[in-house]
């Protein structure tokens, strides 16, 4: 069943800053009446991509036999994608990075035309740890013919929980309610 908008939440801890951060985001959604899917990368078996080419060859079909099947057909059939992550060394984390990698299975399938936002949280007090994932993911966009609808990234976050309260839960929340526009 298609969905509105598809939120990957990338920290491999459950209720942290950048999950409250996307629950924000998702709040917005739903406000604005669209229909919310939230994914955890951590909560699913996905291994690394191999490289094989087995999914090139066999219309999108993975040789490895993991929960990316099941994602894949969400992913494709969403008309929106969020992507919210901790910044972990300049970059998001290694469960979000295996997923991502794994959508290379759609690339015989074409540009998909869907809006992405991005959602980030890190430790340091400036937003200038986030510029490596940015654009990493501003490569993606572009290849995948997505239009970026906003990015935030809440920084000076250390403990779990200490993004509550702060203003940058309404703006993902405003973002959450403007960015859809069918």
């Amino acid at each position: 069943m298609p969905t509105d908008v598809l939120i990957i939440k990338g920290s491999p801890r459950k209720g942290g800053n950048s999950d409250l951060l996307a629950d924000a985001f998702a709040g917005g959604v739903i406000d604005a009446g669209w229909d919310v899917v939230i994914r955890r990368a951590a909560d699913m078996k996905i291994s690394g991509c191999l490289g094989c080419g087995h999914c090139f060859r066999e219309k999108g079909v993975c040789v490895q036999k993991d929960d990316m099947t099941d994602f894949l057909e969400e992913y494709k059939s969403a008309k929106a994608l969020a992507f919210a992550s901790p910044i972990y060394y300049w970059g998001i984390t290694a469960q979000l990075k295996a997923l991502i990698d794994r959508t290379y299975a759609l690339l015989p399938f074409g540009k998909t035309g869907k809006d992405v936002v991005l959602l980030f949280t890190c430790g340091d007090n400036t937003t200038e740890t986030s510029r490596p994932a940015i654009s990493m993911f501003h490569q993606i966009i572009s290849y995948s013919g997505w239009t970026e609808k906003g990015t935030i990234t809440a920084p000076g976050l250390h403990k779990p929980g200490e993004i509550k309260g702060k203003p940058v839960l309404e703006r993902a929340r405003e973002l959450g309610k403007s960015f859809l526009q069918y």
